[in-house]
């Protein structure tokens, strides 16, 4: 009996340690356009439905419906400050129009598409992945909404 005991002491064990090993070991679910797409659109209507401060203040909840994965919401006014940003509360608040990403300004470019008559368009350029920390190449969708400029980035 206390060989069966040791036995399956053992057995549990090893099965832990294995389906450990393989959560912390399996791939990042990465976020699609799709994804990004509808992100985009439900923060949107959000900040159309409750107002700037409510949308702001959801938009930078860590815990909030606007965060999933790799996938975040962020917003910026028309003059380049950061008034949200799901994965960067240091970014909050500050004015980010000279932020180059390997030679691509995107907040520049965020702002340059939400002015276009079709407001809303895909910027490409380098960022540090906030979930693998590694440095790549990010696609975001951007649209324009009332005074404001709301995105999310896929990461490739």
């Amino acid at each position: 009996m206390k060989n069966l005991f040791q036995f399956l002491l053992a057995a549990a064990l090893t099965l832990s340690l294995t389906g450990a090993a393989t959560a912390q070991d399996a791939p990042l679910k990465r976020g699609t356009a799709d994804e990004a797409v509808a992100m985009v659109k439900r923060a949107g209507e959000y900040l159309q439905k409750n107002g700037k401060d409510k949308a702001v203040a959801a938009f930078n909840d860590p815990k909030g419906d606007f965060i999933q994965g790799d996938l975040y919401v962020f917003m910026f006014d028309k003059a380049g400050v950061a008034l949200a940003h799901g994965q960067n509360a240091k970014m909050v608040n500050k004015n980010l129009m000279e932020l180059s990403a390997g030679g691509v300004y995107p907040i520049k470019e965020f702002l340059k598409i939400g002015a276009s008559p079709a407001g809303k368009g895909w910027v490409k350029y380098m960022w540090p992945n906030s979930i693998s920390k590694n440095l790549e190449e990010k696609n975001t969708y951007v649209e324009k909404s009332g005074d404001y400029v709301i995105g999310v980035g896929i990461y490739k």
